[in-house]
């Protein structure tokens, strides 16, 4: 079950996205607030792992809440107004529903929530494993569980988590050492994938919750040697 938070200033929106959680199974609607700082208390007494947050509301806005929070849960902003996508995404939220917001896109996102959880839940083995790199003059510490799938560009490397993505001056064969076998695995000559977040093999293409991936022709047999225990056949 996710436990869900709205926050809100306009009364017909919010309204609209419980009416939208009631009827997901694995949403759990804790409360619903007006304005950002009555949802404070409520993150800080419960476990909150979502929050559909409007951007453009009065006192302090979604933007600036964000920026405020230490540890912020999953963040699905919900605005009618598009000029604030970059920002929003740039904050690492895990998506941007524009109003007014159809059941169908917002099943999407939810969707895209729950898959990231599972990832996170689907890998204990690895929870606590991490590696550093160095980005943008800093050392980051990368949780192993939280890489979706990393990308070699150039004489460089892009990791990409659940949260954000981290570009660093390192090789594509001394990341791949840090990471377990049993989780990652090679799919081009360009990219490795964590094998929990993908959701479908579609001919040349891996297709996780966040990406659509290249398929190497000379990497597919050993792709399905890999999810072979897993696959079902008749």
């Amino acid at each position: 079950m996710i436990n869900c938070l709205v926050v809100d200033d306009e009364p017909i929106a919010r309204e609209g996205i419980k009416e939208y959680i009631s009827q997901i199974d694995y949403l759990n609607l804790v409360a619903d607030y007006k304005s950002a700082t009555e949802a404070i208390g409520t993150l800080q007494k419960n476990k909150i792992d979502l929050i559909f947050l409007d951007i453009q509301m009065p006192g302090l806005t979604g933007i600036e809440f964000v920026k405020a929070l230490a540890e912020p849960p999953l963040i699905i902003f919900t605005t009618a107004y598009p000029q604030y996508a970059i920002e929003g995404y740039e904050l690492d939220v895990i998506d941007y529903l524009l109003k007014p917001i159809s059941f169908a896109r917002f099943l999407k996102s939810a969707e895209k929530a729950q898959s990231y959880l599972k990832s996170k839940t689907n890998n204990p083995n690895i929870t606590n494993e991490f590696f550093f790199i160095k980005c943008n003059g800093k050392i980051e510490k990368i949780l192993i569980s939280d890489v979706i799938y990393i990308e070699a560009m150039a004489n460089y490397v892009i990791v990409h988590t659940h949260q954000k993505k981290y570009i660093t001056y390192i090789t594509f064969s001394s990341i791949n050492k840090h990471l377990p076998e049993q989780h990652f695995m090679r799919i081009h000559k360009s990219y490795m994938v964590a094998v929990a977040a993908i959701k479908t093999i579609d001919g040349d293409e891996i297709i996780t919750s966040f990406a659509r991936l290249p398929l190497g022709k000379s990497f597919r047999e050993q792709v399905m040697k890999k999810i072979g225990h897993k696959l079902i056949k008749r």
